[in-house]
């Protein structure tokens, strides 16, 4: 969300953004209704003021008139702020200049490492691999979930959690604050991270939220988060940190749900698309400075960077458009990993700068060094998704006699070197 005076006073730029991001919004229409809405918010200060004011004698007299006044204005006023709002929540923040103008054909590669590994023998998919060493079911998570169902065994359970503790382990060292954060949450969480009322069609709603310590049901729709991120910022909703307080670094590792709405025959099989995973993430809020968010930004993935590294997996980092980097980003990266299967890379991480987009929402802010209030500006980054990435270790390590290595990183969390077909 932005500052609705900075939306009058940069129509232009907003405008622009709108443009360049393929956001269905007519920001005439949001002008339009600002208007109304200040005009309808100003009659009724005005009668409330002439109301507070009235002589006892011509209270009766003039009392009855202003109350009608305001019994038409309120309802209307009520309308117009319901409709407001929601409009707001549909302006995207302005991307960076640095962003490349396009859609997802625009996205720039600016870096890889590690080579991609040549074969003399025929490799296997994920797939094979899984079935073949015992590490993956499909067929009976479709039986117990249905569609894009799994289960993950035996071997495929330690490299999972062992790469979510090596994520964890990163976290701290680096300075983190580690969180395990819920993942059934409240509507505002989802709307304050800008998953409302963007991507909602990707988020189960619990059809039956509960009942409160004196029995009777909850009434508020509650949600399974797609990303720790919706609550790793919630946690700090409403909050005023001091400037010495920043840069927040937090961490958080949760399972992950998404319906994966409209891709039904898309990435069908494997692990590359599925409904629950397993995710660390990491959230950043720093001061509302622009220089100081692009350090950030770069540190984050970094970080990401990192982990793929101790993984031993070759990656490319891409600068993503303006029209795929979703409306709260100010400038986004994506990591992709090769995933021989596909003969090409596929995403396994995402890295966002979302300035004060998020924080507006949320209402989080710090006193800066002069005292006054700001919003803080929030960051996040993927450390670690599973199960989609023992896509491009299953494949990447995987040797002549079907047998998988496991990075030197993972080891001690697997007990072994390599996981071997099973001896028959």
């Amino acid at each position: 969300m932005l500052d609705i005076e900075f939306i009058r006073t940069h129509s232009d730029a907003v405008g622009d953004a709108i443009q360049k991001k393929g956001i269905a919004l007519e920001l005439s229409q949001l002008l339009e209704l600002d208007e109304q809405r200040r005009s309808l918010i100003t009659k009724k200060d005005q009668l409330l003021a002439e109301r507070n004011q009235l002589p006892v004698e011509q209270a009766k007299e003039r009392g009855p008139a202003i109350k009608q006044q305001l019994q038409e204005i309120e309802p209307t006023l009520a309308t117009v702020e319901q409709r407001f709002h929601e409009l707001m929540l549909l302006v995207p923040q302005i991307p960076s200049a640095l962003s490349p103008v396009g859609d997802e054909s625009a996205n720039q590669v600016v870096k890889t490492v590690g080579t991609p590994p040549t074969f003399d023998f025929e490799p296997k998919d994920h797939i094979q691999l899984g079935e073949s060493l015992d590490l993956i079911d499909f067929d009976a998570g479709r039986n117990v979930s249905g569609f894009r169902g799994y289960f993950l065994k035996n071997d495929a359970v330690l490299l999972e959690y062992g790469m979510l503790q090596l994520g964890l382990r990163l976290m701290r060292d680096r300075g983190f604050s580690l969180r395990v954060p819920p993942t059934v949450v409240r509507g505002f969480a989802l709307e304050g991270s800008g998953h409302f009322p963007f991507g909602k069609e990707e988020i189960y709603q619990i059809a039956n939220p509960g009942r409160l310590e004196g029995g009777e049901a909850v009434k508020e729709p509650h949600y399974l988060a797609g990303t720790a991120e919706s609550s790793l910022l919630a946690e700090f909703a409403n909050r005023t940190l001091q400037v010495g307080e920043l840069p927040v670094r937090v961490a958080g590792v949760s399972p992950c749900y998404r319906s994966e709405i409209g891709s039904y025959s898309k990435d069908a099989k494997g692990l590359y698309r599925i409904h629950e995973f397993m995710k660390v993430e990491q959230v950043l809020l720093c001061e509302a400075n622009d220089e100081m968010q692009e350090q950030h930004l770069q540190e984050l993935l970094g970080i990401a960077e990192e982990m793929l590294q101790l993984l031993e997996l070759p990656y490319r980092v891409l600068e993503i458009a303006t029209g795929d980097m979703g409306a709260g980003k100010v400038r986004m990266f994506d990591i992709e990993t090769w995933m021989p299967s596909r003969n090409s890379y596929g995403e396994t991480h995402s890295d966002s700068a979302l300035g004060d987009w998020q924080s507006r929402r949320l209402g989080i802010k710090y006193v800066d060094v002069e005292g006054t209030k700001r919003h803080v500006y929030a960051l996040n980054c993927t450390v670690i998704a599973s199960p989609r990435i023992l896509i491009p270790l299953l494949e990447n390590h995987q040797q002549a006699d079907g047998s998988i290595m496991v990075p030197k990183a993972l080891q001690e969390f697997v007990g072994k070197e390599m996981i071997r077909p099973l001896v028959v």
